[in-house]
């Protein structure tokens, strides 16, 4: 019988939360709620950091604050994923909602 978040589970949220990997949990557990739930967080999280990137070209004062929030937002997000809770970061939860599969 299956736990309610397994190790292979648990990599997978991990995953969600470091770059462009935020794919990988989208394309190949898009059933799982546990890891959809991080994964969306994640894409928006990669999403703002590419924002940022391009914003940054014209005001590059905005690059430092920027990332340094969606890097704390990355981190929390895999401690919380390592101990197997649902999450909602805030503001990155009420935009990732919105996404749908």
């Amino acid at each position: 019988m299956k736990k309610k978040n397994d190790a292979e589970d648990k990599i997978f949220a991990i995953m969600a939360y470091l770059s462009i990997l935020c794919i990988v949990p989208l394309v190949f557990k898009k059933d799982n709620k546990f890891v959809l739930s991080h994964s969306k967080q994640g894409l928006v999280i990669f999403v703002g950091f590419v924002c940022i990137f391009v914003v940054s070209i014209l005001f590059d004062w905005i690059l430092r604050p920027g990332l340094f929030l969606l890097g704390l937002a990355s981190i929390y997000g895999i401690i919380e994923s390592i101990r197997g809770k649902y999450i909602k970061i805030p503001l990155i939860h009420q935009i990732a909602d919105k996404i749908t599969l």
